[in-house]
């Protein structure tokens, strides 16, 4: 039994074919929208940054045992160039505080079905800030350091709690922002994800530029920030 958060389009989508595919005996799929769930998953209205949604879908799905945290908003708002804080405020409510809101909420019920897991969809900008999309990075940033302390606190009752770090993936909301740039599929994502919770693992690097910035990290000063400033020295020209 399953949940997915964000699973009216793109990667949420994929998410829930891929655990139908698997032979998920009852799959949830969470959408602001419930109407745009199509295909396999029970819609479940959701809105990660409601406290009442929450934690109506958490009564509605008290037999899960996964918890899929794929909801997520980027609004492209750079830290000190951008017109307002708004964007930045939106991503931290949706990335970072929907994110915890939904491991509160599903904690007990996955310890009370013997533990279960839970995935936290992340990105390459974890790792790293790009002024394009800073406060999206730093959001990002955040939801990945509440995974690790999530995954320490939640230990005891043996949950799992993956970290799924990724680029660009093929998805209509990549393709209107990346154009022709390099994308992985979301049905590819989706199999890692599930392999990995199969493995026991607790990070997947889902395509080659996530695994070569994550191998970067002891010297992104270095070997990272030159490139971005390069890039957004250009953007300002």
């Amino acid at each position: 039994m399953a949940l997915v958060t964000g699973a009216g389009r793109g990667l949420g989508r994929a998410y829930v074919q891929e655990l139908a595919e698997r032979g998920a005996a009852t799959i949830y799929a969470g959408a602001r929208d419930p109407s745009q769930v199509t295909g396999p998953g029970i819609p479940v209205p959701l809105d990660v940054t409601d406290p009442d949604q929450v934690a109506a879908a958490a009564r509605r799905c008290a037999d899960a045992t996964l918890l899929v945290n794929n909801a997520g908003l980027m609004t492209l708002s750079p830290l000190v160039g951008a017109p307002s804080m708004a964007g930045a405020r939106a991503e931290i409510e949706t990335n970072y505080l929907g994110t915890l809101a939904m491991c509160r909420a599903f904690a007990p019920i996955l310890a009370a079905n013997g533990g279960g897991a839970i995935v936290n969809m992340l990105s390459v900008v974890s790792f790293f800030t790009n002024p394009a999309n800073g406060s999206y990075g730093a959001s990002k940033a955040a939801e990945w350091s509440l995974t690790n302390g999530v995954r320490i606190e939640l230990a005891h009752q043996g949950t799992q709690v993956v970290g799924v770090h990724a680029g660009f993936i093929d998805t209509e909301m990549a393709r209107e922002l990346a154009g022709d740039a390099p994308k992985i599929s979301p049905v590819d994502v989706a199999r890692q994800v599930f392999d990995a919770i199969e493995a026991g693992a607790v990070e997947v690097l889902a395509d080659a530029r996530t695994r070569r910035i994550k191998s970067l990290l002891p010297d992104d000063h270095e070997k990272i920030y030159p490139a971005v400033q390069a890039a957004w020295e250009a953007r300002a020209t």
